[in-house]
């Protein structure tokens, strides 16, 4: 299989500059550049970029993909909607980094597979990633425990460290973050493991009357820049922005139960005991469904043989025929037609009279290799 890369840089809160579209068109003469992205594949030579330094500059998310199996993500948040001390307490392996650059938090999730993998269909498929960033924007944080389980399952974390807050509705993941799931490949049993101490999901909604009163008391300078932003879309982030600075202002100080902290061992270890039991419950099915099918088959094989008996003496004469012809394809017909014969003498009187003709069947054909073979290998 050839190499293949896969290079996909996306600018949300702003659009680039014809100036930094320039800039990034010297690396590169064959990628596709917009105002919002840069986008390039490689099946040969690599990438004069470097996507740290690009998502400090000019971008907000950046999707890579190799065929030999590493898959990178990395989104980029304005500080005021990430805390850094808070996404440190996730990111906290390789496979999941996070660090701060002029007043922007940007997260790095990895992803490493020994195994070669199909690239089509990877081209289109960071639309669905992108709202992972707006989730995290709006204080959802579990993409962060999602990052934090990948260096779980990876190894990256000792044994006795205890997990970061859970974060509320594990169990019914977005479709975004679902996508998330299935980009970094964290494991499904560990996820779902995790997910038991993960309490349910609380959308949360502005207060109509509360936000009447508090868009009252904005400055008329702060109302006027804002609706000034808004009408040119200089941040297509500032309503996001907005939401949360009133949720915040809204926010009760009710505290939510808390759950005790697991450790990496209890995750690992219950996740492993879950794997067991789901592989148990795996097989008890496949065997009880291949019990009904040899069932269903065998019924299926005595009625087909019923319709055989007293056409015996007529099957060992069409044998005999299609041998003859010593045409390859036709002493399979012929092994076909003894293996009924076989099974008819069986059930009628056990096979005694079979075996004998068969043996003479054998002497008379003996410099036939073709077909002495296809009978052996029918077992006959």
């Amino acid at each position: 299989m050839s190499e293949y890369q896969y290079y996909e840089f996306q600018a949300i809160d702003r659009p680039l500059t014809v100036k930094e579209m320039r800039e990034l068109r010297s690396y590169s003469t064959r990628a596709s550049i917009t105002p919002t992205s840069f986008i390039n594949e490689y099946t040969w030579g690599d990438f004069k970029g470097a996507p740290e330094a690009w998502m400090e500059k000019y971008f907000d998310a950046f999707l890579y993909f190799a065929n030999w199996g590493t898959h990178i993500l990395k989104l980029r948040l304005p500080s005021k909607f990430l805390d850094l001390k808070t996404a440190k307490q996730y990111c906290s392996g390789d496979s999941a980094v996070v660090h701060e650059k002029s007043g922007k938090v940007i997260l790095t999730f990895v992803s490493e597979n020994e195994y070669a993998e199909d690239w089509e269909g990877v081209e289109g498929s960071f639309a669905p990633l992108l709202q992972v960033r707006n989730e995290l924007a709006s204080g959802d944080l579990r993409a962060l425990y999602l990052g934090w389980l990948l260096c779980v399952q990876n190894g990256e974390l000792n044994d006795d460290e205890l997990e970061p807050l859970v974060p509320p509705g594990l169990g019914e993941l977005s479709a975004p973050l679902q996508n998330l799931v299935e980009f970094i490949r964290v494991d499904p049993n560990l996820l779902h493991i995790a997910a038991e101490s993960s309490p349910p999901l609380v959308v949360k909604e502005i207060n109509r009357r509360k936000l009447r009163k508090q868009v009252a008391q904005l400055p008329s300078k702060d109302k006027d820049e804002l609706i000034e932003s808004l009408i040119l879309n200089r941040s297509p982030s500032i309503a996001n922005e907005l939401r949360q600075q009133f949720l915040k202002e809204q926010a009760t100080t009710a505290t939510p139960d808390l759950v005790p902290h697991r450790m990496v061992g209890e995750l690992i270890h219950a996740t492993v005991e879950f794997s067991e039991q789901r592989r148990r419950i795996r097989e008890e099915h496949l065997a009880q469904e291949k019990a009904r099918q040899e069932r269903k088959a065998a019924i299926a094989r005595e009625k087909y043989l019923d319709t055989l008996v007293g056409k015996e003496l007529t099957n060992w004469t069409k044998v005999e025929s299609l041998i003859s012809t010593k045409q390859p394809y036709k002493y399979g017909l012929a092994v076909k037609i003894l293996l009924d014969l076989r099974d008819l003498s069986l059930r009628a009187k056990g096979g005694g009279d079979f075996i004998v003709r068969l043996e003479s069947l054998k002497q008379a054909h003996a410099r036939k290799p073709a077909f002495l073979q296809r009978l052996k290998k029918a077992g006959l």
